[in-house]
């Protein structure tokens, strides 16, 4: 997406391509590791009907109240600027780099192909639109690809530590300095 390019699937709908990755064998296992994805995502890709959550470790999630986000950047050395400031900014609490990806999409009426970085960014929900809004300003593409899915199942120490690493910012939807 060089140039400020945006792929036209995602006017139709980011949950597609999430999905679409989900049957790539060679990220299969690194995807359902990294983002800890809710069994309900993925018994909806399979046809079979989603289990019921259980409480670990004395408090219960509150389903969707972290969400894993998405961003394609043009290479590696951008990624990391933005991975490294919303970590720093407490927009994220972690944020996995996949290099090497491979974008095909619709970009003012003729079929583009790019090799981007794709980031999966842990945080609130309620911090999307700030983080959203943060990644707009410092990314080089003109429409940058921030699309965010809410996870309703994980691994309850861990989506506590997203919340707990991410509670210093302000839920108003503003991004701090």
């Amino acid at each position: 997406m060089r140039g400020g390019r945006a792929p036209a699937f995602l006017l139709g709908g980011g949950a597609a391509l999430f999905l679409s990755l989900l049957w790539m064998p060679a990220l299969l296992p690194v995807v359902s590791r990294l983002l800890l994805l809710p069994r309900a995502l993925l018994s909806m890709a399979s046809g079979s009907p989603p289990s019921q959550p259980s409480p670990a470790s004395g408090s219960a999630y509150a389903a969707g109240s972290v969400s894993a986000a998405f961003v394609t950047c043009p290479n590696e050395k951008v990624a990391k600027e933005i991975a490294r400031a919303v970590v720093e900014k407490h927009l994220a609490a972690c944020v996995n780099l996949i290099p090497q990806i491979t974008s095909i999409y619709e970009w003012k009426g003729k079929i583009e192909e790019d090799s981007e970085v794709l980031m999966m960014i842990k945080t609130r929900s309620s911090l999307v639109p700030a983080l959203t809004d943060f990644v707009r300003s410092v990314h080089p593409y003109e429409v940058a690809e921030v699309i965010a899915l809410p996870v309703e199942q994980g691994n309850s120490p861990y989506l506590h530590w997203v919340r707990q690493v991410t509670g210093s910012v302000p839920e108003s939807g503003t991004a701090p300095p």
